[in-house]
């Protein structure tokens, strides 16, 4: 009998929507004000990473900042959200990445459970803001979360949650990080993005317009026979 997941976990982030482009922003307007010179080229590192990992490596940047306390971080990492949270404001549907309400579609006919899978606090409001909430089962956001990715536990959270094993699970994600997270909970991992960067998913397009419900299920299936 052949396998059938039973449940799509997706990262929000370049994958159902982008908005790495605001969160650079705000990350870079943060920067200029504590005088950390910020580029596109070091924000790729952060993609996946938390908000409070991704402030330690900016100040990393500059040898010369002061040692600042837990505190003083929270609202440094609170400020660069209020500058996120002003840009996100434009977001609606049309800022759906390609293929992706066509996928959910398939995945919701197909009665295979959906989650949200995000290393953002913002997941649910994001969600409305493009009117896809109603297709999520669960939402993982990072305030459900203590260990961000590449620590499994944002995937094994939202299966858990709806008490589905982990090798019945399928991620989605485009980060090095994220893959990285799937993998190591056993999950099946779909990239979407670059080779050199996502070599190690066990399924991987170019972009999300690629991305087609059977021909998903059809790879897991394969994967699925040779590990038995």
């Amino acid at each position: 009998m052949t396998h059938y997941p039973k449940v799509f976990i997706y990262d929000l982030d370049g994958v159902i929507t982008d908005t790495a482009e605001f969160h650079f922003l705000a990350w870079q307007k943060l920067a200029e004000e504590l005088g950390i010179l910020f580029d596109r080229q070091f924000n790729e590192q952060l993609k996946g990473i938390n908000r409070m990992d991704s402030l330690d490596r900016i100040l990393q940047l500059d040898a010369s900042q002061p040692e600042f306390s837990s505190e003083e971080k929270e609202k440094l990492a609170a400020r660069k959200n209020d500058y996120y949270l002003e840009l996100i404001e434009a977001i609606n549907p049309s800022h759906i990445l390609p293929g992706i309400e066509t996928l959910l579609k398939a995945n919701k006919a197909a009665n295979v459970k959906i989650a949200l899978g995000s290393a953002s606090k913002n997941a649910p409001a994001i969600l409305e803001k493009l009117g896809l909430t109603s297709y999520f089962d669960y939402i993982v956001d990072a305030s459900k979360v203590e260990k961000g990715k590449p620590d499994p536990e944002t995937f094994t959270t939202a299966a858990e949650a709806l008490g589905i094993s982990y090798p019945d699970c399928i991620g989605l994600e485009d980060s090095a990080a994220g893959v990285e997270a799937i993998n190591k909970a056993n999950m099946y991992s779909v990239g979407v993005g670059d080779p050199a960067h996502l070599s190690h998913a066990h399924y991987l397009v170019a972009d999300t317009s690629a991305l087609m419900f059977d021909e998903i299920i059809k790879q897991y299936q394969t994967q699925q026979e040779r590990e038995k």
